[in-house]
């Protein structure tokens, strides 16, 4: 697997650090409560943000809850977006968020179209705030003009895996966000979306 590497684009010394700055912004923006920032409803899209959610959410120190929802665009060894759809067997969203502070956490925006149709979703459930955090964001038009609140890392259009981003759900276990040869997809990657959930 190593020697799939082309090049690591950020290491995971960088991504600690990043984290741990990305958790205080959270922190700050929940209003207070009398026993501290009030409780926090979580809503990672798999499967691409699992690895980036295990480690932000053992930096913030409130009352949490976690809702999944899987979300495919990206099947099997597509490197373009076929559509992105709710995947209802592998989602647990409750039918009201009511009263409740909802962060939305992704691995990639690239397209914007998996942050838009699951934020619609939870607006529709009524949370009493709604923001969204991606741990990846790609320099494109596309991307760079999606409202989004918490962004980990800006990055050139370039196809990445590692951290929990995939090629055909291989490598989401490398620690460190890399590209891939060319010769492992097959064809050259640099200006090629990144496969998600």
């Amino acid at each position: 697997m190593q020697g799939d590497i082309d090049q690591v684009l950020i290491n995971r010394h960088a991504i600690a650090r990043r984290i741990h700055m990305l958790a205080g912004a959270i922190i700050d923006d929940l209003p207070p409560t009398d026993h501290g920032p009030a409780p926090l409803t979580i809503v990672p899209i798999l499967t691409g943000s699992v690895i980036f959610l295990a480690d932000l959410i053992r930096q913030l120190p409130v009352h949490m809850q976690i809702h999944l929802v899987s979300v495919t665009s990206y099947p099997g060894t597509a490197t373009t977006s076929q559509g992105a759809a709710i995947r209802q067997g592998l989602t647990d969203l409750p039918d009201s968020l009511a009263g409740e502070h909802v962060l939305v956490v992704d691995d990639i925006l690239d397209s914007g179209n998996t942050l838009r149709l699951v934020t619609a979703e939870l607006t529709d459930r009524r949370p009493a705030s709604l923001r969204t955090c991606v741990l990846l964001r790609k320099q494109r038009p596309e991307a760079m003009s999606f409202n989004v609140d918490y962004v980990a890392f800006d990055i050139p259009d370039q196809f990445v895996v590692g951290y929990g981003l995939d090629y055909d759900d291989y490598y989401r276990n490398l620690p460190d966000i890399v590209t891939l040869r060319p010769s492992v997809i097959g064809h050259e990657h640099s200006d090629q979306p990144t496969p998600s959930p």
